[in-house]
């Protein structure tokens, strides 16, 4: 396994930005998944949340989850308002077409409708000023079930119109279906069996949840680098992109300096290792890159805080070796703390959303439900304000010691 991670977190370094693409995501967003119970089981929107809190600590952002078991493009657009709009988000992403679809052969009224209730949707979005992502469903794995031989199929062809509504509409459209393909198809050719993204092929366990947040993320055009630091021993130099360097220090057997991150790497969870092949080991999501030249050859071992992080040849130092796969060290253990914040801050999410804005009253206390729902739906949204205000206490960026010190 410590051999795997060593290999894995050698990369090279990538653009925040790509110029001539902007992210979907914008500082101050108020965030909303809408979907079904892929959606509402909280992983992959999770998962989304994690990265978008750790990258930018200073955005501020929200997140309502407003996703619901068997639901459908019609059920959404039917309770758009109410699940949706009346909460003001400025970004929502939009999931749906997993049942739509029928687990079948595909079925032209199905799609019709399908296509009729997205447009729906996305009208009322843009009419209520929020920008929108559309989303296709994640490819079924057929290892789970044979019958998803055929409901493959049907899935490209049912959400094919998806591309269209997001480029006729002017909104943004993440294939997530084709992505996730493409992934499950190279563990059917690797023989990947202990690689297990969908516990029942379509519903997601951990590793399922990060390789939907992959897809829609890099399909949305999340930047890719961290922070990066780049040090030059001969010269005692350094080039910091997101972050700053003091207190460097060389001799023949170490390099040590302090370096302050204006943002740290999403913690790569244990159960997520198996499938990190299958998410270009997140070379294109969590790039916090650390480069060294000037090293006498050799292995080296990177500490942070003086708990040891992985090991590096002096060649692999100099072409930069990515810490956002490390897990153990300060930087993961920090944000562990932010992913547990987060997983704790969304059971108010949902306690919030289906026992009071679903909660459906018998007649005799409907007129009281009416008048006393708006208050307790604000007294909710401020507990998880204020939940989400001591994630962001979590990521003052702070000073970690790092130390490159030769292996003898």
């Amino acid at each position: 396994m410590k051999r795997f991670l060593s290999l894995i977190l050698l990369m090279s370094a990538v653009p925040l930005f790509a110029e001539d693409k902007p992210f979907f995501f914008q500082k101050g967003d108020r965030v909303t998944f809408l979907g079904d119970s892929i959606t509402a089981q909280y992983q992959y929107s999770s998962d989304i949340e994690l990265y978008l809190t750790t990258r930018f600590p200073d955005w501020k952002l929200s997140f309502l989850n407003a996703g619901i078991g068997g639901d459908t493009a019609n059920g959404g657009a039917g309770r758009f308002q109410n699940s949706v709009l009346d909460d003001k988000p400025t970004a929502i992403t939009i999931n749906f077409g997993m049942n739509d679809a029928g687990y079948g052969k595909f079925n032209p009224a199905g799609n019709k409708l399908y296509v009729e209730k997205t447009e729906a949707m996305v009208r009322m979005a843009k009419k209520a000023g929020a920008r929108v992502a559309l989303v296709s469903p994640n490819a079924v794995d057929r290892r789970k079930n044979k019958n998803f031989d055929l409901y493959l199929e049907t899935q490209k062809q049912f959400y094919a119109p998806l591309k269209d509504i997001a480029t006729k509409e002017g909104v943004s459209f993440a294939d997530q279906y084709s992505t996730t393909r493409t992934a499950v198809e190279k563990m059917e050719t690797d023989k990947a069996e202990k690689v297990v993204p969908y516990y029942d092929g379509f519903h997601t366990a951990s590793p399922g949840g990060l390789l939907m947040a992959h897809a829609i993320l890099t399909g949305l055009n999340a930047p890719a680098k961290v922070t990066s630091a780049s040090i030059d021993a001969a010269g005692k130099k350094s080039v910091t992109e997101r972050c700053k360097i003091e207190n460097l220090a060389v001799t023949a057997e170490s390099v040590t300096f302090d370096r302050t991150d204006e943002a740290i790497p999403f913690p790569v969870q244990p159960d997520w290792v198996t499938i990190l092949p299958y998410v270009n080991n997140l070379k294109d999501l969590n790039d916090y890159n650390l480069t060294v030249t000037g090293l006498a050859a050799g292995k080296w071992s990177i500490l942070i805080d003086g708990k040891p992080v992985t090991t590096a040849t002096a060649e692999e130092l100099a072409a930069g070796v990515n810490l956002g796969l490390a897990t153990s060290g300060p930087m993961f253990d920090q944000g562990k703390k932010v992913l547990d914040a987060i997983n704790a801050k969304n059971k108010l999410v949902a306690d919030r959303f289906f026992n009071v804005i679903l909660y459906n009253p018998p007649q005799w206390l409907a007129g009281a439900t009416k008048e006393l729902r708006p208050g307790e739906l604000q007294k909710r949204l401020g507990l998880i304000a204020e939940q989400q205000d001591k994630i962001y206490e979590m990521l003052k960026p702070m000073p970690h010691k790092f130390e490159v010190k030769i292996v003898k």
